[in-house]
C-alpha cells in the first residue's frame, strides 16, 4: 500500500498479520498536506490488536486497557493546559479565611431558607441550626477536597503471584442526590484481579469514600470507582457493583420504601470473560 492509494482495497490473499499490520501503518502514518500543528496523536496511537480478530486473553486486556487510561491521562493533562477542568480535576483545599467565609455565607443562606418555608430563624431551637447545617453539608461533601491518589497515600505492593480475585465486599457508602440533594444509602462491592500490583484492602473503602462525599448519580459514582482502580494498580481486571436506598425516592416522588437501586461497571477480564464475571457476582451474592 503506498501513500498515493490509500482507498484501495486490500487483496483478499492477504494473510492476517500482513493485513493487521497494513491497518496499523495506515492509521499512525500522514501525509504532509494533512499533517497541523495540533494534530492530535493520540487519536492516532491504534492498538494493532484492537483490530479485527483480537487475542482476548486477560493479559492482551489489560494491555489494551493500558493504553486507554494512558490515551485518557494525556486527553486530561491537554485539558488542563487549554483552560478546562478534567472530570475528575480536584478543588485546592481551602486556608481558614475561605473555609470560614464559606461557612458564613451557607449559615446565611440556611437563614433565608427557614424563611422561606414558614419557619423563624430565631426561635430556640433553630438558633443553631443554620451552623449546624453548614458543617454537615460541608462533611457529606467532603470529597470535593480529596482525591484518590491522596488517600491511597502510597499502599500499592508489588506482588507477582497472585492472579486470583480479590473481593472487598459490602462497603458502607453514604452519597448526596445531585438532582435533590437528599441522601442515598447503600453498599459497594469491589473485586478486581491483580497484574503485578495489589492495593492496600482499607484504600478500597476509603476511594469509595472519597467519591460518595460529593453530589452524585449513583451510575457515575459506580464509575469513578472503577477507573480509580484501573489507575491505581492497572489490573488485569476490575468489577464494581453498588445497590442503594434513594431518599428522593423514598421521602418524596413516588415513595417507594423498598425500591433498591443496583449498578454494575467492569473492565478488562471481568468484561471480556464471562466465567471471570459470574464469579465476581456470585462471590458478593453468598
Amino acid at each position: 500500500m503506498t501513500p498515493h492509494n490509500n482507498n484501495s482495497k486490500m487483496s483478499s490473499s492477504t494473510s492476517p498479520v500482513a493485513e493487521l499490520s497494513s491497518v496499523s501503518t495506515v492509521s499512525t502514518k500522514t501525509t504532509e498536506a494533512d499533517a497541523t500543528p495540533n494534530a492530535d496523536v493520540d487519536d492516532c496511537e491504534e492498538c494493532v490488536l484492537s483490530q479485527g480478530r483480537i487475542c482476548i486473553c486477560d493479559a492482551c486486556d489489560a494491555e489494551r486497557t493500558k493504553l486507554e487510561r494512558t490515551k485518557k491521562r494525556k486527553r486530561l493533562s491537554q485539558s488542563t493546559a487549554t483552560g478546562r477542568m478534567p472530570e475528575y480535576c480536584q478543588p485546592a483545599k481551602a486556608d481558614a479565611d475561605m473555609e470560614e467565609e464559606r461557612l458564613t455565607k451557607m449559615t446565611s443562606a440556611c437563614n433565608t431558607i427557614l424563611k422561606c418555608i414558614g419557619e423563624d430563624p430565631s426561635r430556640e431551637g433553630l438558633l443553631k441550626t443554620p451552623e449546624r447545617w453548614a458543617k454537615a453539608l460541608l462533611f457529606m461533601t467532603s470529597g470535593y477536597s480529596l482525591s484518590a491518589e491522596q488517600v491511597l497515600n502510597d499502599a500499592v505492593f508489588t506482588e507477582d503471584s497472585h492472579k486470583e480475585i480479590v473481593v472487598v465486599k459490602d462497603i458502607d457508602i453514604h452519597s448526596m442526590c445531585e438532582h435533590h440533594m437528599v441522601p442515598f444509602t447503600g453498599k459497594v462491592h469491589v473485586g478486581y484481579i491483580p497484574n503485578g500490583k495489589i492495593i492496600g484492602l482499607s484504600k478500597i473503602a476509603r476511594i469509595a469514600e472519597v467519591f460518595s462525599r460529593r453530589l452524585q448519580v449513583q451510575e457515575r459514582l459506580t464509575r469513578q470507582i472503577v477507573d480509580a482502580i484501573v489507575d491505581a494498580v492497572e489490573p488485569l481486571g476490575v468489577g464494581v457493583v453498588i445497590e442503594s436506598s434513594h431518599f428522593c425516592m423514598v421521602m418524596r416522588g413516588v415513595q417507594k420504601v423498598g425500591a433498591r437501586t443496583v449498578t454494575s461497571c467492569v473492565r478488562g477480564c471481568f468484561e471480556s470473560n464471562p466465567k471471570t464475571r459470574a464469579e465476581f457476582f456470585n462471590i458478593i451474592n453468598r
